[in-house]
């Protein structure tokens, strides 16, 4: 009934809480454990509840579905999972490039070709999860003022010595009584897919009223 869904919502929220904790667990190893289906079928999962972070009900049934189709236990996929979502969580928070996340995913013992494998699908859903993010913000917070300025990345080899161009935000929103900055860093390709998506909310907002 309603407090079975509330328990599992509530489970799934704690899932989430924990790895957006600083102390939260970070162990990939056991991730390597898998096959790269797996892993893939896992990482999809994952953005799906990121994408829809409402829908935790689902996401419970998905991983207990996965961990009997694969034969695992579910409270170390439990914490598997929890560090797997510490990588996006983090990186959102920090505003990192897919290649950053992809370095962050090697350092703490994910292999090579499993860390590639979720740098290509953060590239696919950076956006959309970017876009969720500063929509709670606004949809929480009354925007005050918004600057903006664009810098250039240091190239990082000879292949790269003009480096990429960014675009920096600062959104300056209203908590409560308090006057808050929230900082975004974007990449070109990230920023028109922002752009895109606040004019057709725009767009849609127009349509209503």
């Amino acid at each position: 009934g309603r407090r079975a869904r509330a328990e599992e919502e509530a489970a799934a929220m704690g899932l989430l809480r924990g790895a957006a904790e600083p102390g939260g667990a970070t162990d990939m190893q056991p991730l390597n454990q898998l096959s790269g289906q797996q892993f893939s079928s896992l990482t999809e999962v994952i953005f799906q509840f990121l994408r829809e972070p409402k829908e935790a009900e689902r996401f419970l049934a998905q991983l207990s579905d996965f961990a009997a189709l694969n034969k695992i236990s579910l409270g170390p996929l439990k914490n598997i999972v929890k560090s797997l979502l510490l990588v996006p969580t983090s990186a959102l928070k920090r505003s990192l490039s897919a290649e950053q996340v992809r370095a962050d995913l090697i350092a703490l013992g994910l292999s090579e070709e499993k860390a590639a494998y979720f740098e290509e699908q953060w590239k696919e859903n950076s956006p959309a999860l970017l876009r969720l993010a500063v929509g709670q913000t606004l949809m929480i917070n009354q925007l005050i003022d918004m600057e903006w300025k664009f810098g250039v990345t240091a190239g990082s080899s000879e292949l790269e010595k003009g480096g990429s161009i960014f675009l920096q935000l600062k959104l300056v929103v209203k908590k409560g009584n308090q006057i808050e900055p929230v900082y975004l860093e974007l990449t070109l390709p990230q920023f028109y897919s922002f752009l895109h998506e606040m004019e057709r909310v725009k767009a849609s907002l127009e349509c209503l009223s």
